[in-house]
């Protein structure tokens, strides 16, 4: 199918520290996507990066000119509708949305954007039963994705996509499904989701894959893995950097910085991580500069 694609991968708590490995996994753990791909490791210090006209690594504003540590619920709300969350609700707030910015949400958000152009759309991620359970009791402590395609009407994958080979386990690999909830199926390489995510990729204008985990290591949750889980999160993003089709245009972006600096807990005041690849990466790199310039950027593209 030819389509004008869009892939965008949220990455939640990725931000651009300090060359330190010490405190800075990116250091530590030398990224294929950064050692390899861009053949250089981002820090305060070297902060843009451009491998050619068709991939750059940049920061973009996650205080949004509000004072205090920039949070989730805030952030994702200004990435994915295009609005500063912050400066609507005079702070930074998290980690779900803020209670009057779910009707901002339920307008503006980019999938809801998308459908009113006549595009199509998927959200990637596969969630299990025991979400849709938690839905259907009426609970909505939800993620501003999550609320988005509930909002929109946007399919929220299943435990049958999942197996279909047609949505991504959010931790990339299907290690947390089989282990913990004790699904039956196989843990799978990166690079076969990968594959999974490019594949539903050409079916869409914009498609949207969320990795929450890198927020959970950067909060200390989770520490004895970090190593393997941020290897399975740089196979599967090196794949994708390194086969996405040339008329394919790819973004990268956080809402806060976090994992960059695990020396502390909480969120850093670092600027958010945004990468930008494909036949259009300059003009996104040029057009974002905060974390509400995302939205208006990739959409800008399509009209």
């Amino acid at each position: 199918m030819n389509l004008k694609s869009t892939l965008l991968i949220f990455i939640d708590g990725l931000g651009i520290g300090k060359a330190d490995k010490k405190i800075n996994p990116f250091f530590k753990y030398k990224f294929k996507i950064f050692t390899e791909y861009f053949n250089q490791i981002p820090s305060l210090s070297n902060r843009y990066i451009e491998k050619d006209e068709t991939a750059f690594l940049f920061p973009t504003d996650a205080h949004l000119g509000i004072p205090g540590l920039p949070q989730s619920g805030t952030g994702q709300t200004s990435i994915f509708c295009g609005i500063n969350a912050a400066k609507k609700i005079g702070k930074h707030f998290g980690p779900y949305p803020y209670s009057t910015l779910i009707p901002i949400i339920e307008k503006k958000n980019i999938f809801e954007e998308f459908l009113r152009l006549n595009k199509k759309v998927a959200f990637a991620n596969a969630y299990p039963s025991i979400f849709f359970d938690y839905v259907n009791k009426g609970r909505r402590r939800l993620s501003v994705s999550t609320l988005s395609c509930i909002l929109s009407n946007v399919k929220l994958r299943s435990s049958t996509d999942l197996r279909h080979s047609n949505a991504v386990s959010a931790e990339i690999d299907n290690e947390y499904w089989v282990k913990k909830l004790h699904y039956k199926i196989p843990i799978i390489l990166p690079k076969t989701a990968a594959k999974r995510l490019l594949r539903l990729t050409e079916r869409n204008h914009f498609t949207m894959f969320e990795y929450f985990h890198t927020d959970h290591l950067g909060h200390g949750r989770n520490k004895g893995d970090m190593e393997e889980r941020l290897s399975v999160l740089d196979d599967f993003l090196f794949y994708v950097f390194t086969h996405i089709e040339n008329d394919t245009n790819l973004i990268v972006c956080s809402d806060h910085g976090n994992l960059e600096d695990i020396s502390v807990k909480t969120h850093t005041r670092n600027p958010a991580l945004t990468i930008t690849i494909g036949k259009d990466a300059k003009i996104l790199r040029r057009k974002i500069k905060h974390l509400y310039d995302i939205k208006k950027a990739i959409l800008g593209l399509y009209k």
